[in-house]
């Protein structure tokens, strides 16, 4: 298993993508989640130093692991919107050498989604995995509460009707466990889709609601629960012994203060947990 950071961690400090790549290799990661939002600023404002950073990524063996961001599944009336922005999406990954795109499976959750727009959700996932393909690049749905994805009865359900080589799953541990899934046994399920892996943590089950998005999003958003991934209510241990020697990304995912000692610190730690489950 390879890890990387997320540049997301950093969005509401000052700080280059520079800083992080060359945060980075000083701590051993072996590669760096883009976001959507960072890589397009990137393009139109320090597109010639962002290639020699990419080149930099790779010369030190890291790479762009995945470009994350959210495409629009549920609209009915403005998809070619959803369409201009996956293309957009599709350029800035094979700009970046890339073959992976993060999106979420709708904004709703799935009990509360009627046939006739899942079906639409379906058929628009069946577009984007056609256009993803045509370039070499899978397209990941992330298992996150409020959207198709956040039951495994759903996201098995979703993956079968799409039933396209494309699409794949970022399997969100901690989500997985809020759903109410044992997290292994929705590897296990999940294990012919999984293409990458976000680790999280948190204190209990009472401050889940600090990783909603308009939580997260929000410099002065509510950060208590927030803990190591060594320290929380989700048991990492047998999650390792089960992904440690998966050929894919796992990506430290931290939303709290002090990103860079917090990284440091959890790079360390499973680097070490998996040597001794080697």
């Amino acid at each position: 298993m390879k890890l990387s950071l997320c540049t997301i961690t950093f969005r509401h400090q000052l700080i280059s993508f520079a800083q992080i790549v060359r945060f980075a290799h000083r701590h051993h990661f072996d590669g760096i989640e883009l976001w959507g939002t960072h890589a397009q600023h990137l393009y139109d404002h320090d597109r010639l130093e962002m290639e020699e950073q990419v080149r930099l990524v790779r010369d030190q063996g890291m790479s762009i692991s995945m470009l994350s961001d959210y495409l629009d599944i549920a609209t009915s009336t403005g998809f070619q919107r959803t369409l201009e922005k996956a293309k957009r999406l599709i350029s800035l990954a094979k700009w970046l050498h890339v073959k992976q795109i993060r999106t979420f499976a709708g904004q709703k959750a799935s009990k509360e989604v009627r046939q006739e727009e899942r079906a639409r959700y379906v058929h628009h996932l069946q577009i984007l995995c056609k256009m993803c393909q045509e370039h070499g690049i899978q397209l990941l749905v992330e298992t996150h509460p409020n959207t198709l994805t956040d039951s495994m009865s759903s996201t098995l359900a979703l993956l079968q009707e799409v039933n396209h080589p494309a699409l794949k799953v970022n399997l969100d541990f901690l989500h997985v466990w809020e759903s109410g899934a044992d997290p292994i046994d929705a590897y296990e399920q999940l294990r012919p889709w999984v293409a990458h892996y976000h680790l999280k943590n948190i204190s209990s089950s009472n401050h889940l609601p600090v990783f909603a998005p308009h939580n997260v999003y929000a410099p002065n958003g509510d950060r208590e629960g927030m803990v190591l991934l060594g320290e929380g209510a989700v048991d990492y241990g047998p999650i390792l012994e089960k992904i440690a020697d998966t050929d894919y990304f796992a990506s430290i995912e931290w939303f709290g203060q002090s990103p860079q000692r917090v990284l440091a610190e959890e790079v360390e730690w499973l680097r070490k947990a998996m040597m001794v489950r080697a």
